[in-house]
């Protein structure tokens, strides 16, 4: 299956850590910001890194996310990475503190104990096994992909200093609709997207265009910082509902403008939704939809790109004792339009996204993977299963998609990341 799956910044210069009334409050959420594959800066002044990095480092969550294992490798001479460090970082419930034991290549251990005083700051005291003090390291998050480590002695004098910048791998496809970061797509959208990238997102998808462009940049600025930040610019979500659906006339010339746009910024598919279907009542006017999506899938076929349907809940009302979804599929143009299954509006909706399919295979070309605020929390969807169907489905493309949060919704990505890659893409 074709999967395609998708930073740093200052913390006063760009996109922050708290996000209005989103916060990480926990010493165990707070942990989690350190999981993910890391590599070393240039230096520790500049978020440039090498195409050898000095130093490379994995940091994977375990038992519930209550720990983390280190593994930290140095680059030697012939531009190998071997071992140098290995530890097991973890939140102890009991004092409610960040504890650590591990050791050197050498063969030297050593505990360490430690807090986070903030969101992004976290200072770990390191001690041998004699219980002497050894090395203070103090960590300072600029964002979420980019951390400043400093090592002091019992003295406070700096022993060394390191950033480290994320660098999760891209290898399972995995993509990310925008609306999920919005609002700081709209302040900082270059730098957003570089911290989408480092989590290792391999594309996106947007649903801002407007006025011939995207976040105020022309189809080819978009493009060019998209890819910059390591990504692809896949699809879009794009709105045009003309009263009369015979009117070929508005309808070409929206869509051919449209088309035009969309194939300088070099995507792969427009997607649509609909939000009139509570006021449909007759199998004509869903006819008149069927007739309409058909005219935009054959244009984009023509223009070298697809079209696809995005469902939300409504999909799953009956109109003349027939359910909306099914009609759209049975009377839609395989060859003209794709569909995009939102998993959690199938769920609201009341269905079983595997029924769909089941009944209806090689339909869906891509998935929206959402749920009710951070992926797999509600416990209402059986994600694990609806992934055993992906073949079937026929589905090319995954897209995380957050739209409420319990956490900072740069943070809530990074765990839909995580989710997708390692609980339902093995």
């Amino acid at each position: 299956m074709k999967t395609l799956l998708y930073t740093i910044l200052f913390v006063n210069s760009f996109v922050g850590f708290t996000q209005e009334k989103y916060s990480i409050s926990s010493q165990k959420d707070r942990l989690r910001q350190y999981s993910g594959q890391w590599v070393s800066a240039v230096n520790p002044s500049i978020d440039s890194v090498a195409k050898f990095p000095e130093i490379k480092m994995s940091s994977r969550n375990n038992f519930n996310n209550h720990s983390l294992t280190v593994d930290v490798l140095q680059k030697n001479s012939r531009n190998q990475y071997n071992p140098i460090l290995h530890e097991i970082i973890g939140y102890d419930t009991v004092t409610d503190t960040i504890f650590a034991a591990g050791h050197n290549a050498q063969g030297a251990f050593f505990t360490g104990k430690g807090i986070f005083s903030s969101e992004n700051h976290w200072t770990m005291q390191d001690k041998d096994l004699d219980g002497n003090k050894t090395v203070k390291v103090d960590f300072d998050f600029q964002n979420y992909t980019d951390v400043i480590l400093e090592g002091f002695d019992t003295n406070e004098k700096s022993l060394w200093k390191t950033r480290y910048i994320k660098n999760n791998p891209k290898d399972k496809n995995i993509g990310i609709q925008l609306v999920s970061v919005h609002k700081e797509m709209l302040k900082s959208p270059e730098q957003t997207l570089i911290q989408l990238g480092r989590m290792g997102y391999s594309y996106v998808e947007t649903f801002v265009y407007k006025n011939g462009g995207f976040y105020d940049q022309s189809p080819t600025q978009f493009k060019a910082m998209v890819e910059k930040a390591g990504m692809k610019f896949l699809g879009s979500m794009t709105f045009f509902d003309p009263e009369n659906k015979n009117d070929d006339a508005a309808i070409n010339a929206w869509w051919n403008k449209t088309i035009q746009d969309h194939k300088v910024a070099g995507v792969e598919y427009l997607s649509t939704s609909n939000s009139k279907l509570k006021g449909i009542k007759t199998i004509k006017e869903l006819q008149d939809y069927c007739n309409y999506y058909n005219k935009v899938g054959k244009l984009c076929k023509k223009n070298g790109l697809k079209f696809v349907y995005h469902n939300h809940a409504d999909e799953f009302l009956k109109v003349e004792g027939v359910t909306i979804y099914d009609y759209f599929l049975q009377n839609t143009n395989p060859e003209y339009v794709y569909f995009q299954s939102d998993l959690y509006w199938m769920q609201r909706g009341g269905v079983n996204p595997v029924d769909y399919f089941k009944t209806y295979p090689n339909r869906f070309i891509s998935w929206h993977v959402k749920d009710y605020k951070e992926l797999g929390e509600s416990g209402k969807i059986d994600f694990k299963d609806i992934f055993n169907y992906k073949e079937k489905a026929g589905v090319q493309y995954i897209l995380s998609e957050v739209e409420d949060y319990n956490f900072p919704p740069l943070y809530s990505v990074g765990l839909a990341w995580e989710y997708i890659y390692y609980e339902l893409l093995k």
